[in-house]
């Protein structure tokens, strides 16, 4: 069963398999496992090139600008000040937030089916659904889960 999209972002921004959720994304700082040490889900076709970077670049801009721009309000310290505080701000935050926007790039392509993920993601949609404890796989592939009205909808169908 596909995870929802949310749930997939996250474990990539957690760096974990976006399929299960349990197994690494990453085997090295930015480089992608091959696929999942857990479920086995392949992972080598993703295609993140540069596109993580510059989302960490906007976002890490986003945030330093408004507060750069705020101390020189406040404050006017020399430039030292602004290079002591900042440089280390930004390369904080850019190392920081590199590998969990990868993480989240690469669930993404994985979700939506992009580039060879669209194989895996066409095999995850017609693959059977496991079924959870109380819950019933019908005939037609469709599912129910028991509750006080099933047994009269079973027995209505079986009375046809």
């Amino acid at each position: 069963m596909e995870p929802k999209a949310g749930v997939a972002l996250l474990n990539g921004l957690r760096g974990r398999c976006p399929a299960c959720g349990t197994g690494r994304l990453f085997r090295r700082f930015m480089k992608v496992a091959d696929a999942c040490e857990s479920c086995g889900e392949p992972l080598h076709h993703h295609r993140a090139d540069d596109f993580p970077a510059y989302l960490v670049i906007v976002v890490v801009g986003h945030i330093v600008v408004p507060l750069t721009l705020y101390v020189e309000l406040a404050w006017a310290p020399s430039y030292w000040v602004h290079a002591a505080i900042w440089l280390p701000l930004v390369l904080i935050l850019s190392l920081g937030l590199l590998q969990p926007v990868k993480g989240m790039v690469v669930a993404l392509q994985w979700h939506a089916g992009m580039h060879g993920f669209a194989a895996a993601k066409r095999a995850r949609r017609s693959a059977p659904l496991r079924s959870a404890p109380g819950i019933e796989q019908l005939g037609d592939g469709s599912r129910r889960q028991p509750g006080p009205e099933t047994g009269l909808e079973q027995h209505a169908a079986g009375a046809r």
